[in-house]
């Protein structure tokens, strides 16, 4: 998480801007640039951490002298009370860097929690919790690496990252076999090709043109049993669409490869995470 990532560096600093602006009014109005202090991140929830470095940046760009010290490492299960991390520095800046941080490490460690809980339910089971690409705008970087902090694993992180041919892409050349066929003709041998469908007609058209990957979207878990059926052992399966907690379990049972959770990224609830000005020692 430390190594050099121009992306995450810039959004950090896009971050900063739009919250910071010309400046602190209140903070710059009440402390003195030269006053020192300590702010101690509290859990104020059980959690599975996620974006910690990311949280130390964000005052590391305000103040580069900023000293920490960590209680909880990305991706262990904190307890609720629990202290996570003392900052020492200027205070000034530990106010005026708060709000972004937290951001980031409040939604980062929601999706990582929430992801864990997905994990969890499908233990017993050699299946992987995949996420999607529906992460916030220009937070798919962070909201990628939170789900892995959560124990599960990336799909595509972009549309240049593999082939999946959806449901208008079929729609636009008329069929499976079609799309298939084009994409065989064009594509580097070395990609696989994976195929939405939606019933088990076109899990079976997906079969015979083909396909090395099928994605089985928003069917029912007896339709996925039934196209498991068909499928294993001759491709790589994968479910997708409309899929929670209660009923992760069944699609899991039903032998696919992959279970992919929009809801991971794109609408998690952010853990509840603060930061506290503190006086004298602390501990974890």
């Amino acid at each position: 998480m430390d190594e050099i990532n121009p992306i995450r560096d810039r959004l950090i600093a896009l971050s900063i801007e739009e919250d910071l602006g010309f400046g602190d009014l209140t903070t710059e109005l009440i402390i003195h640039p030269s006053v020192l202090g300590k702010g101690v991140l509290l859990a104020r929830e059980e959690l599975v951490l996620a974006g910690l470095s990311v949280f130390k940046k964000v005052f590391l760009a305000l103040c580069p002298e900023m000293a920490f010290e960590e209680y909880a490492a990305d991706g262990d299960l904190v307890p609720a009370e629990k202290s996570v991390c003392l900052i020492e520095g200027a205070l000034s800046s530990i106010l005026k860097a708060e709000r972004t941080a937290l951001n980031f490490l409040q939604r980062m460690s929601g999706i990582a929690t929430l992801t864990r809980r997905y994990v969890e339910k499908v233990r017993p089971y050699p299946v992987r919790i995949l996420d999607t690409r529906k992460t916030a705008p220009g937070l798919r970087w962070f909201d990628k690496y939170a789900v892995r902090m959560g124990g599960g694993f990336n799909h595509r992180f972009g549309l240049s990252d593999g082939i999946l041919i959806k449901d208008n892409h079929i729609a636009a050349v008329g069929s499976v076999g079609r799309a298939v066929e084009q994409v065989r003709m064009k594509a580097p041998h070395t990609l696989k090709i994976e195929v939405e469908v939606e019933d088990l007609a076109g899990t079976e058209e997906a079969l015979r043109a083909g396909a090395d990957a099928v994605l089985l979207d928003n069917m029912s878990p007896a339709q996925i049993k039934e196209a498991v059926n068909l499928l294993k052992g001759k491709v790589l399966i994968e479910a997708s669409g409309g899929i929670t907690l209660d009923t992760v379990k069944e699609v899991a049972e039903a032998g696919v490869d992959f279970i992919s959770v929009g809801a991971l990224t794109h609408s998690p609830r952010a853990v509840d995470l603060g930061l506290e000005i503190v006086q004298g020692d602390v501990s974890p």
